[in-house]
């Protein structure tokens, strides 16, 4: 169970206290408890993290690192996974498998079951994403199972398939409370939950594009987020408790440890890209947008003053951080009607996609009409795919784990390096505890993906040639 002052923080900011009173003493005998809203609300907590780490960053080449290089080298190790399980997953499945915790108080049980199932559906998504098969079906189940099978990738995408569908089809008119998401706005949560399906069908384009394209169109039916109102966003505070990770490192700490690469400038200052100012800061040195060569470790040319640093509307304390967005469903669609799985016009959804990333990122549209005729952007049927997926990672930025599954499923962009010979790895390797914890299960799911083997160079189901 969660402390109650990390729960104090969602009632601080979506309820009183009077309310928080109330539901913590409907049951005497336990009144440290949270009620099944508020546990939800915890696990949203969460979502920051999910995204906001360097590793996500140097995974899809947006930034370089300025001081402590061989980190961003792509060095062998294993990454936890366990803080997901343990924290926000846990929370969402104590709720659906004790639906008693949920309140009408809090608005209609089946809306505050249905955003639990999104959420872990989403959790759920990033790991397998990240780590290929894992403990699925068998986990969540504390000490009743301490050494849980890993579950296909396979499987745990049709799984969360029908657990999407499920939230979707229960979703009733009512708000709920306690929400730091979407504020108790059960349409957005449902646009938002179709929507997670519909990327994740498009991941399948290469390995299995019948149940993608038969998915993908399920999701558009049900209906997908429509403006960017609608985008997935863990919105932070200008304060210490609640603020953006990047202002913690580079403002609290310091450490001007991050620079754009060469990579991502140039594909956006030639164009005249305006998210390029909002992504970074001109060079302090001489004014000019210039990039870090990715992974450099020549201490000649490394520095904080030669070159653009991670530019501060996005380390601003209150800098919400970006999960899902309207430009990416609109990139999704711009590549279904590439690939004929929907009868719409792919240039005009890629022009709308690039319009939308615009105005997300800077606040206004200016600058796109010339931006989309530029020959490197302009839209081209023959290059819809690279020229879609390229767009899609520059608006992808600081979401790294995303971009670098588009990157690892599409081969695009086609400008990652290779930093000292060491190639993008396409996953990330189990954590080493796993090896002692759960011996059997993992040294199968080792055998059955990658050759018995833990490194960063096996392929996940979806990542075929």
């Amino acid at each position: 169970m969660k402390k109650i002052s990390t729960l104090f923080i969602v009632l601080i900011i979506f309820g009183s206290c009077s309310k928080f009173e109330e539901d913590i003493n409907i049951n005497p005998n336990l009144p440290s408890e949270a009620s099944g809203m508020q546990l939800i609300s915890n696990a949203a907590f969460s979502l920051s993290s999910v995204t906001s780490t360097p590793e996500g960053a140097f995974l899809a080449q947006y930034l370089a690192e300025t001081q402590f290089v061989t980190s961003s080298l792509y060095p062998e190790g294993g990454t936890n996974f366990y803080w997901l399980y343990e924290g926000p997953l846990m929370d969402l499945q104590m709720v659906l498998d004790q639906p008693e915790l949920l309140s009408h108080t809090d608005g209609p049980v089946q809306n505050q079951l249905a955003v639990a199932k999104i959420l872990k559906a989403f959790f759920f998504w990033q790991i397998t994403d990240r780590w290929g098969d894992i403990p699925y079906s068998e986990s969540l189940q504390g000490i009743n199972v301490i050494a849980p099978v890993y579950d296909t990738q396979k499987s745990i995408y049709k799984s969360l398939f029908t657990l999407l569908e499920e939230a979707n089809n229960q979703i009733v008119e009512g708000s709920i409370n306690y929400d730091i998401i979407y504020g108790g706005d059960m349409i957005k949560w449902k646009k938002l939950g179709n929507t997670i399906r519909l990327l994740m069908a498009l991941r399948l384009s290469e390995v299995d594009p019948a149940l993608a394209e038969e998915e993908f169109n399920k999701a558009l039916s049900a209906g997908t987020i429509t403006s960017n109102d609608d985008n997935f966003a863990f919105r932070h505070l200008a304060e210490a408790s609640m603020q953006n990770y990047w202002y913690g490192q580079i403002v609290d700490r310091n450490r001007e440890w991050w620079a754009l690469t060469e990579n991502l400038v140039e594909e956006m200052k030639p164009v005249n890209d305006p998210r390029l100012e909002v992504y970074g800061n001109p060079a302090s040195a001489t004014g000019e947008f210039v990039g870090l060569p990715y992974g450099t470790t020549d201490g000649s040319i490394l520095g904080t003053t030669e070159y653009s640093l991670l530019g501060s509307d996005i380390y601003a304390q209150d800098a919400p951080v970006y999960l899902l967005t309207y430009a990416q469903a609109l990139f999704a669609k711009a590549e279904a009607a590439a690939r004929g799985w929907i009868n719409e016009d792919s240039g005009a959804l890629y022009n709308m996609a690039i319009e939308q990333s615009v105005l997300q990122w800077t606040g206004t549209t200016e600058g796109v009409e010339t931006l989309l005729q530029q020959p490197e952007v302009a839209f081209n049927s023959a290059e819809a795919v690279e020229l879609i997926s390229t767009q899609r990672w520059i608006h992808l930025y600081m979401d790294g784990y995303a971009a670098w599954s588009s990157w690892r499923r599409t081969g695009y962009p086609n400008n990652l390096v290779s930093p000292q010979g060491k190639e993008v790895p396409t996953r990330l390797m189990y954590p080493s505890n796993e090896e002692f914890n759960n011996t059997e299960n993992y040294q199968e799911a080792l055998d059955r993906q990658f050759n018995g083997s833990n490194t960063l160079y096996g392929k996940v189901w979806w990542d075929v040639d």
